[in-house]
């Protein structure tokens, strides 16, 4: 067997000898755009490898890459894996005490960096010791510069690797809204029993092209798009950062199949009538919406303006996608993430441990699983159960084995006794027609102990006040559940990933309500 079937590096290699000359990668993060043939990325790939092993780096060492969205971070990305090196996908978004913890706790002894992605990283990397420092535009003092790096090493001195079964393929770490990120071990073996199985059972074609627009750190856009796209001769188009009318802009010109996106940036695009109404979209395929709070007039618009389906996604950077779109094109109802995805098993488990058919927490066995928590025993003990990975997501299955995805374990608490799932209500309040996205989070209550807040962002200032939204929750849902003070905000307080940090949600809305947070009354 040829040892390079076994490197996730690699995943593309028969694309780059059968479609060497189509585009692989359009980088819009330069002017003009950058475009890569799928036979340039695979030699650029092999460079990046040849130079990490030129560097000295022992078998295994752990790369960080901060980078923002640019067609060097995929060359890096897979090159690293491609020479038998451990890439860190670093969310540059964190703070400097963050990243040092990142980098001491993956004994990173290398650094691939966009010095403008972080106005402290340059600093960060040049405390440690490491065998090997580069470096994009501007390129620090002692730094090597990262295009010279590339182009100067010849592809052919990088040497094969062997790769052992349940082997280190990246190391992403998780946003860690609560504690320190966690390190996530995954292995080439399953990340590619990932691709292969998703080709099998929802083909990609060369014509295919993603645009994407979320952070090529975060393991969605790699799951979803690159790996899939550029594996048999697709493409991809990558913006700097979602920003609406260049979202909608290159959607339309580069004639793309696939995108995806968190609910708020699709409100966000819906509201961009006047472009959205001047551009079309033929090539479309489908759309994927995820991460957040889903309602059923978004997707209702969004289906409307774009004339494709939406999917509701459901993925984690632990486990890969276990559930998916019925593999016979059958419609998954509305709400629903779908059925659970072929070669994958799963089962819902209750607060008092037993299986239940019909909700629970979700757990999940695939080879797309971690093979483990870096340095975690603990967390790799309470987390990984004969086999299954403890998602600490709440669903529901009805009876056709459709799953719904309810909230997570973590984030439940108690009203006067009556348990509440923020996504519940956050579901609610942006089901009102001026609200643009919500998030609901306990805070301390005289009577109840904890009762329901939310921090909304509205389509239009001056949107509708406090108390309109309150009766509106009141008339639309269980008394309750209801936010009992609800803020409107500019934006919504985001982690590196894009999601919403609950955390510092809690924050805001405890210091907006001031004093010792308490609220009172019913």
């Amino acid at each position: 067997m040829d040892p390079r079937d076994r490197n996730l590096g690699y995943f593309n290699l028969l694309a780059a000898e059968q479609h060497g000359e189509r585009v692989a990668i359009i980088d819009m993060s330069r002017s003009p755009a950058a475009e890569i043939t799928h036979a340039n990325l695979n030699d650029r790939m092999d460079r990046a490898g040849a130079a990490l092993q030129n560097a000295g780096l022992r078998p295994g060492a752990r790369v960080l890459l901060a980078m923002e969205n640019r067609f060097e971070f995929i060359e890096c990305f897979f090159g690293a894996m491609r020479a038998g090196f451990v890439p860190i996908p670093l969310n540059h978004k964190l703070g400097a005490d963050t990243i040092r913890f990142i980098m001491s706790d993956s004994e990173t002894t290398a650094a691939i960096v966009d010095p403008n992605c972080h106005s402290q990283i340059v600093s960060i990397v040049n405390e440690a010791t490491l065998a090997s420092k580069v470096a994009t535009d501007p390129v620090p003092g002692g730094w090597q510069n990262y295009e010279d790096w590339i182009s100067g090493t010849d592809p052919a001195t990088l040497t094969q690797v062997e790769i052992s079964s349940g082997q280190t393929a990246f190391l992403p770490y998780t946003s860690g809204s609560t504690g320190v990120p966690k390190g996530v071990l995954l292995p080439h073996d399953g990340m590619l029993w990932g691709i292969r199985a998703a080709q099998q059972y929802w083909p990609a074609e060369p014509e295919d092209r993603a645009l994407i627009a979320g952070p090529l750190f975060h393991k969605n856009a790699m799951r979803v798009s690159v790996k899939p796209k550029l594996r048999v001769g697709g493409s991809v188009v990558i913006l700097p950062r979602f920003e609406p009318k260049m979202f909608l802009t290159a959607l339309a010109q580069y004639r793309c199949t696939h995108t995806g996106g968190v609910p708020a940036m699709y409100r966000m695009i819906l509201a961009e009538e006047e472009v959205l109404s001047s551009l079309k979209f033929p090539a479309l395929k489908s759309l994927e919406m995820g991460s957040a709070v889903v309602g059923a007039d978004l997707i209702a618009a969004v289906e409307k303006a774009f004339s494709v389906s939406v999917i509701e996604a459901y993925g984690l950077t632990e486990g890969g996608g276990p559930l998916r779109e019925p593999v016979d094109g059958s419609e998954t109802p509305l709400g629903s993430c779908g059925l659970v995805a072929p070669e994958v098993e799963v089962k819902l488990v209750g607060e008092n441990g037993d299986e239940d058919e019909s909700e629970g927490e979700l757990w999940v066995k695939s080879p797309a699983v971690l093979s483990g928590y870096n340095n975690r025993p603990e967390l790799n003990e309470e987390r990984l159960v004969g086999g299954f990975l403890r998602t600490r997501d709440i669903f529901r299955r009805d009876e056709d084995g459709f799953f719904y995805f309810m909230g997570r374990a973590d984030d439940q608490f108690s009203c006067g006794g009556e348990n509440i799932n923020p996504k519940e209500v956050e579901l609610l309040l942006v089901q009102h027609p001026d609200v643009v996205d919500a998030v609901v989070v306990p805070v301390p209550h005289k009577i109840k102990g904890y009762a329901p807040a939310a921090l909304v962002t509205l389509r239009s200032q001056p949107g509708p006040d406090e108390a309109v939204l309150k009766e509106f929750t009141l008339q639309n849902g269980p008394a309750y559940a209801h936010p009992r003070r609800i803020f409107a905000v500019d934006a919504m307080p985001l982690n590196g990933a894009g999601k919403i940090d609950r955390s510092l949600a809690t924050s805001e809305v405890i210091e907006r309500i001031g004093g010792d947070g308490l609220v009172g009354g019913a």
